[in-house]
């Protein structure tokens, strides 16, 4: 039985996401896939297995109660996005077409990021599918959940760590993902969760803190805790499908302009963990805050939000961390800087938005950040980023001098990522604001 009804105006099939990162998280997407195909006979299983990628092999097997087939494909250029358009979304096309098919399930190889799949699905045209006009596999399919797995005793160390996906033998040398970042944007993306592992004595607290970093990077999301997920069954990932509220994203990729603060998290302080708001209506002086920023790093889960450089007045900067590693880039202009064709263009929400804030001299610029921390001290973060801000003396020359202001010193001229001196080849500054899976 579908967890959710499609409506009367959409038709199209709908699609279940299922993400884990690795070890048991991955085996949990594996068997809730298997307990979905084998109970319900209209859904079909598709898995692609990204662990010869490298050679440029891609093992893809789809199955249902029913059937199951297996073959390999052998990509020229052998990468993510390789796959997702060549094979899986022309695959999605095909599948909805049949009348035999109800609901699709994606079981995710530990290399796809949810959000980049979902991103695909719904902007990526696919070609030359007979019967079909050409166009995203979207005129075909909707998501209608993305459930992501995560094993309790270990994510919150995958998701504050250091470590990139290669050094973990979990991606290509050239892939330069951290663990930290899949592990936060597969959870942050779901609709749904389930967090698996014994409740071993001892383990309270840190399954209390756990719970609390959940409530606060998914509020919406409903949440099932399983000792083995080798016993979970369709009705159960069924009824937790069902209890996901109807305004969930479900797919929906937000730009960096929607609100930061999504549902209704706690904004009190649980086992350490708490949501800091840090908004400035004045810019950041791009050398302190570069100095400043080391205070994300440590006992912190995740940051993001717009920022205002001083030495780039046009320019939205866009902060994004995860774990250890972090990263700024352009998330686009602002609305003050904005021709007035460009205007027009313009999001209207943004705009009714900005109206509530505009200022005379400086229109819609400002700062609007938001920390998630577990063993960190807001105040000290507070402290550091009110440091990094212009003073009044350098707010008068931001005013009054921009073209002395251009002339400071800016290590985030071009783009920028942390830490510094491990990266060799970063993200460029404009492709910051799109799906994770995107980036190279």
């Amino acid at each position: 039985m579908l967890s959710v009804v499609p409506s009367e105006t959409d038709r199209r099939t709908p699609v279940v996401v299922l993400a884990g990162f690795a070890g048991p998280a991955a085996a949990g997407a594996e068997y809730a896939a298997t307990a979905l195909c084998q109970e319900a006979p209209g859904t079909v299983v598709v898995h692609h297995d990204l662990k010869q990628l490298n050679e440029g092999i891609v093992h893809r097997t789809v199955r249902s109660a029913t059937y199951e087939t297996s073959d390999v494909l052998e990509l020229a250029h052998g990468c993510v996005s390789c796959t997702l358009r060549i094979d899986l979304l022309p695959l999605l096309r095909t599948l909805a077409a049949r009348d035999s098919v109800d609901r699709i399930v994606l079981a995710l190889d530990p290399a796809f990021e949810a959000e980049a799949v979902c991103h695909a699905i719904e902007h990526v045209v696919v070609e030359g599918i007979l019967g079909r006009v050409d166009g995203p596999a979207g005129r075909d399919v909707r998501i209608d959940a993305v459930l992501t797995f995560l094993d309790a005793s270990a994510w919150l160390a995958d998701a504050t760590g250091e470590d990139t996906l290669a050094e973990r033998g979990l991606a290509r040398a050239d892939d330069e993902r951290t663990v930290a970042q899949l592990a936060v944007g597969q959870v942050e993306f779901a609709d749904a969760v389930i967090a698996s592992g014994p409740a071993a004595a001892g383990t309270e607290v840190e399954r209390g803190k756990l719970g609390a970093v959940l409530a606060r990077l998914v509020p919406d999301a409903p949440v099932a805790w399983v000792d083995d997920p080798q016993t979970l069954t369709a009705a159960r990932i069924e009824e937790l499908l069902a209890r996901i509220p109807a305004h969930s994203r479900r797919g929906r990729v937000f730009d960096a302009h929607a609100p930061l603060l999504r549902g209704q998290p706690p904004l009190t302080s649980d086992y350490g963990v708490a949501l800091l708001e840090f908004a400035a209506s004045r810019p950041f002086h791009p050398g302190r805050l570069h100095e400043a920023l080391d205070v994300l790093f440590d006992g912190v889960v995740t940051a993001r939000g717009r920022m205002w450089l001083a030495t780039q007045p046009d320019e939205v900067a866009w902060l994004e961390s995860a774990g250890g590693g972090l990263r700024v880039g352009s998330a686009g202009r602002w609305l003050a800087a904005m021709s007035e064709a460009e205007l027009a263009q313009a999001d209207p929400d943004r705009r009714a938005m900005a109206a509530l804030r505009w200022d005379d001299q400086f229109g819609d610029r400002d700062i609007s950040l938001v920390i998630l921390v577990h063993d960190a001290d807001p105040n000290e973060i507070r402290e550091a980023l009110h440091w990094a801000l212009v003073e009044d003396d350098e707010l008068r020359l931001v005013e009054r001098a921009p073209e002395r202001v251009a002339l400071w010193e800016d290590p985030f001229g071009a783009w920028h990522a942390d830490p510094c001196e491990s990266t060799e080849s970063t993200l460029p500054i404009e492709d910051v604001k799109s799906p994770r899976g995107e980036a190279k």
